[in-house]
Formats: structure tokens, C-alpha cells, sequence
């Protein structure tokens, strides 16, 4: 007689009791339609395949095993986005959201089996000890790091805040190795980066939508509004414009969306959610006050850029505060809540569809951008020699008639752009440009 396992001799103990005799379906039936909620027929085939698998499969499978199997295929059999999360998913969940984590705080990479520091991170416990750049590590507790794998040395050098390590590190000009004994500390990273594209011309990038990315947007722009005024520059006239990237942006928190379209708009809906349970309803309006107040705004998409991206460039397309170029983006129009276990696991389960201000859904159709700039690559073209006027003999000198102190000619020969090879961004700036020279309402009537 084959063995039943605990789950599956409860399962098959239960089903006859929900509706093998009249007598006690009609009991239940006084409160709720049993075989409308539990399918008997599939869950008795359920605990068939269970049986066969953990009696045949070639490798023994535990019950726990097979069960948790189960429960993963329940949940990701709803939806690509919709999963089940075992204890180290949903830890690696919660630290992509909060941009958090445990460790020494340095960006490496794999070089000929060992693992070379590409930077330490400012005021992180790997640059506090002397960490720098190109430094090669070739032990880890005293234990070598060759051929270990890079993955497998990140989880190493990461750690719960106060435990320590000790790192032996090869750096070029050294006699011999260096050891650091360093503490674990929390390191908070980024996703938002920000430089100027040329003077009065902001650029910001948003990698992913973390819990402060709404309030490091808000940081980087307002660096970008002193570098504008730097008093360093005569010449400085302040931000003209702003380049926000969301290319290749595969969303993250809903909140942080919400705030970096709100930090532009002066009024109106930012995004709406609808879905079964009241608590999957939401509208979100935008406050009063634009951090930029109204100076022109391009926005770059293509088709990584998902989820909360689309929400940024939804809202800020429907007000009209910004001009969308790119490709396409990639239609992902639902809201995902991770529900804890009580455990350390969890499930992540799609509860919502958004909506953008003006009542489009994007799921499977994505944003389509105001202007479509295709990625190409570029390539300087030769101009080939040809004769001017300075050439000719006997031509007339020019007559200086710039007044003095007028240097707008100066201006704009160094006003020009660094060479860009994304044409995309390119074309974005040069946008810009148009906007500025036309006046901010050119963007917005």
C-alpha cells in the first residue's frame, strides 16, 4: 500500500466531506456553494499528480518542496508580473525598493577570476578605509576569491550593518599586499544621477523608481538650478531646460512616480488606479508648486521603459507639461502589492490597472511618444573643402562692429554642445533649444 503524505491525505480527507453524501452537501450549501468555490474534480487530480511525483520523480522531492512548487505555480500562473517570494526574493525585493543594503559600499567586478574595485563609493566604510579604485582583491577572510564567481563574491562582501571583514587587496605600485579590516555599514544607493549637457541645459536620469528617488530628483534639480547660476560664471543665465531619461527604466515603487510628476505640475491628476478591493483604488492630484516653474521639459522613453515610468510620462503627457520623444514604451499598466507571509516570504500580486490623467490605460499598448526618434547611430559627415570668400584675392576685409562688451558671438561659439553619440539625447537637447528660443509656452498652448 503506497504511503500518503500528511497534505494529501488532509486534501482527500476533506473532499468527500464537500460533497460525497446529499445529506452533507445540503448542510453546506446552506452556507456557501462549496463546488462553486473548490473545483473537486481538479483538486483530486491535484493530489494524484502530488502522489506521482513525490512516489516517481527520479530525485526524492520533499512534501515542503512540492507544495511550495504548488503555491509558485498558483501565483505566476496569473500573470507575468503577478510571483510568489521565497525569504531571499523578498529580501532582494525590499532592498531594489529602498535602494538599501548591508555592505561595504564599492562597485566591483570580475577580472581574470579575482575581483578588481572598479570605485568605492564616497563617504561609504570602503572609502573611509582606503579602498581605491583598481585595486585587485584577492582574499576575503583570509580565504582566495579566485574563481568563486563575482555574484558569489558580492554576497561576501555584503553583511548585516556592524559585522566586519577583512579584505587582502593587491594595488599596483605596492610592494606587497595590503590588508583592510573593514565594518559593514548600510549603504544607500541612488538611481538618480544628474550632470549638465551644456550650460543652462539639464540632463537627469532615473534608473529605477526607489523610496527616495522622488525626493533625489527633486535634489538633483536643484543642483542643476546652482551649477546654472554659479557665480564662478559670468555669463551663467540659469536652467533653460530639462532632459529627463527614463530609457530602459523597468519602473519600481508607485509613490516615487507619483512625487516626480507631481514636483513638475502645478495642478491635475498625476495617475488613478482601479481594481476589485476599495483599498486598489486610488487617485493621485498633483500639488501646488513646479520646482521648475515652468521651464520646458523633455522626456526620454523607449521600450524598457515599464510601470512607473509610463506613469511619469502619462502625466506629464496628458497636462502637457513636457514633450515625450523616444520609441514606445513597453505597456505595463498594472499595479503589483507585496503581501508578507509573516514568514519572510510573500506574494506579489497584481491588485490594479492605472490610469493616465485623461483615462488611457497603457497595459499592452505602452506610451507613444509626442515625437518618434528612432536609436541610430552616429557619424560625422566630411564636408569636403570648398572656396569662401576669404579665399578669394582682392576680397574686402571684414569691419569689426560687435560693441564692446557684446560677446553674444563668443557665447555661442562656446555655448556649443559636447560631442553625443546617442542621437536620441541629442535630438532632445535640440529640442530644448527650439523650446527655449520659442518661449516656455510654446510647449504647453
Amino acid at each position: 500500500m503506497l504511503r500518503i503524505s500528511t497534505a494529501v491525505l488532509l486534501l482527500l480527507t476533506l473532499l468527500p466531506a464537500y460533497g460525497e453524501t446529499p445529506e452533507q452537501t445540503s448542510a453546506l450549501n446552506k452556507k456557501v456553494t462549496v463546488e462553486e468555490r473548490l473545483p473537486l474534480q481538479e483538486l483530486r487530480l491535484f493530489t494524484q499528480v502530488f502522489e506521482q511525483i513525490r512516489q516517481g520523480y527520479v530525485e526524492e522531492v520533499s512534501d515542503t518542496e512540492l507544495l511550495e512548487n504548488a503555491i509558485a505555480g498558483l501565483v505566476t500562473g496569473l500573470d507575468p508580473h503577478s510571483t510568489y517570494l521565497k525569504a531571499d526574493d523578498y529580501g532582494d525585493l525590499q532592498e531594489n525598493a529602498t535602494g538599501e543594503y548591508g555592505g561595504l559600499g564599492m562597485e566591483v567586478g570580475a577580472d581574470n577570476g579575482m575581483i578588481r574595485v572598479i570605485s568605492p563609493i564616497d563617504d561609504t566604510p570602503a572609502a573611509k578605509a582606503g579602498i581605491e579604485a583598481g585595486d585587485l582583491i584577492v582574499e576575503m577572510n583570509d580565504s582566495p576569491v579566485r574563481g568563486i564567481g563575482l555574484q558569489k563574491a558580492i554576497d561576501k562582501l555584503r553583511g548585516e550593518k556592524g559585522t566586519s571583514i577583512k579584505l587582502t587587496i593587491y594595488r599596483e605600485g605596492e610592494e606587497g599586499p595590503l590588508t583592510f579590516n573593514i565594518v559593514r555599514d548600510v549603504i544607500q544607493i541612488s538611481a538618480v544621477r544628474s550632470r549638465l549637457l551644456e550650460r543652462g541645459y539639464g540632463y537627469v536620469r532615473i534608473a529605477q523608481f526607489q523610496a527616495s528617488s522622488g525626493d533625489d530628483f527633486i535634489e538633483e534639480v536643484e543642483k542643476l538650478k546652482a551649477s546654472s547660476l554659479s557665480g564662478e560664471d559670468p555669463k551663467a543665465q540659469g536652467l533653460k531646460g530639462l532632459v529627463i531619461d527614463l530609457r530602459n527604466n523597468p519602473g519600481g515603487l508607485v509613490p516615487a512616480s507619483v512625487k516626480i510628476a507631481d514636483a513638475l505640475l502645478d495642478s491635475g491628476t498625476v495617475v488613478y488606479t482601479e481594481g476589485r478591493l476599495p483599498s486598489a483604488n486610488h487617485r493621485f492630484e498633483a500639488q501646488t508648486g513646479d520646482i521648475l516653474n515652468g521651464l520646458p521639459v523633455v522626456v526620454l522613453i523607449n521600450g524598457g521603459s515599464a510601470s512607473a515610468s509610463e506613469i511619469v510620462a502619462g502625466a506629464l503627457q496628458d497636462n502637457r507639461r513636457a514633450a515625450i520623444v523616444g520609441t514606445q514604451s513597453f505597456g505595463k499598466g498594472s499595479v503589483q502589492t507585496v503581501m508578507p507571509l509573516g514568514d519572510g516570504r510573500a506574494v506579489k500580486l497584481t491588485t490594479a490597472r492605472y490610469f493616465t490623467p485623461n483615462g488611457r490605460s497603457i497595459q499592452a499598448e505602452g506610451i507613444v511618444p509626442d515625437i518618434i526618434i528612432e536609436r541610430a547611430e552616429i557619424r560625422p559627415y566630411k564636408t569636403p573643402d570648398r572656396v569662401k570668400e576669404a579665399d578669394l584675392d582682392g576680397h574686402l576685409e571684414a569691419e569689426e562692429k560687435v560693441n564692446e562688451g557684446d560677446d553674444s558671438l563668443a557665447d555661442n561659439a562656446e555655448n556649443q554642445p559636447p560631442a553625443i553619440d546617442d542621437n536620441q539625447l541629442y535630438e532632445a537637447l535640440n529640442l530644448l533649444k527650439g523650446f527655449h528660443l520659442l518661449g516656455h509656452s510654446a510647449l504647453i498652448d
